[in-house]
């Protein structure tokens, strides 16, 4: 990898790693849905002028369906389920739920046009993979945390149909329109519960959280992470999830006095293992 590709290998590494602490300390004053449409709005306005500059957004009218199709699967429905569960699970637990995403990727590319061939190394990975999440949710299940370990499993699916949704039918499209359309859709599905779940009154805290998480995490992050894959190329950009599960695990022991549980210690490893040796060389676009 080149030294470009290693500065924006460590920059989505943070980038994406941050999230986690932020929807933790945001949802303690802001209903999830807010959270959701404060993340997709600022990130569609922001990128509107580069698409609009580059004249793409004729390929989002062509391509309206599956880029509406993937703002549901990979903004919609799972940052609003992550949101939810980090007002009852840890951030630390929520990002460790989502290294699980390219065994999920793995399994789901078997039913799609995009399958690959499964190789001895991909079915240990998945074993192992396997065995980690079986030690986490085994380990951490416990004090009502079952439901929303399982709804996090949701969001693992959906971040999984995400990038086969680019793989299949978007492949035409740059990324910025994507993400401009799919954000700026999401948001304006996002708006009537917005506007009945207004809070009254918003802190400074949870301004800079919101908007860090849509300027930097989504429009900025997802610039950056199209960039690395044109550097770096998708089978080596994919590998950014597990780096940035362990910066969102020590940002939660550091910043919100977080326990690194024995489902965590035990689990992580497998994990992090079983998605590198199972996961496929496609592309991957998730965790966030």
């Amino acid at each position: 990898m080149t030294k470009k590709g290693w500065l924006l290998f460590l920059a989505m590494a943070f980038i994406w790693g941050i999230p986690y602490l932020l929807i933790r300390v945001a949802v303690r004053d802001v209903a999830p849905g807010i959270v959701v449409f404060a993340r997709t709005a600022p990130a569609a306005l922001l990128l509107l002028p580069l698409v609009v500059r580059r004249g793409q957004l004729r390929l989002i009218r062509a391509h309206l369906p599956w880029i509406f199709m993937f703002g549901v699967v990979e903004f919609g429905v799972p940052w609003f389920i992550m949101s939810t569960a980090e007002q009852h699970i840890t951030s630390s637990l929520t990002s460790l739920i989502i290294c699980a995403v390219p065994l999920f990727s793995l399994v789901l590319t078997r039913f799609t046009s995009q399958r690959e061939s499964v190789t001895l190394r991909r079915v240990l990975g998945l074993l192992c993979g396997a065995v980690g999440v079986a030690l986490l949710v085994g380990l951490d299940l416990g004090h009502g945390s079952g439901p929303w370990i399982a709804l996090m499993g949701i969001v693992c699916v959906g971040y999984s149909i995400g990038p086969i949704i680019l793989a299949t039918k978007l492949v035409e499209v740059p990324g910025p329109a994507i993400v401009c359309g799919a954000t700026g859709m999401v948001a304006f599905c996002w708006l009537p519960y917005t506007l009945m779940h207004l809070p009254h009154h918003l802190s400074l805290k949870d301004f800079g959280c919101l908007s860090t998480l849509s300027v930097v995490c989504t429009a900025g992050a997802f610039l950056t992470f199209f960039a690395l894959i044109k550097e770096s190329g998708p089978s080596r950009s994919v590998v950014v999830v597990y780096s940035n599960t362990a910066i969102a695990v020590m940002l939660g022991v550091a910043f919100l006095h977080e326990t690194l549980t024995l489902g965590i210690l035990l689990g992580f490893p497998f994990i992090v293992a079983g998605s590198y040796f199972g996961t496929s060389k496609s592309a991957a676009l998730s965790n966030h």
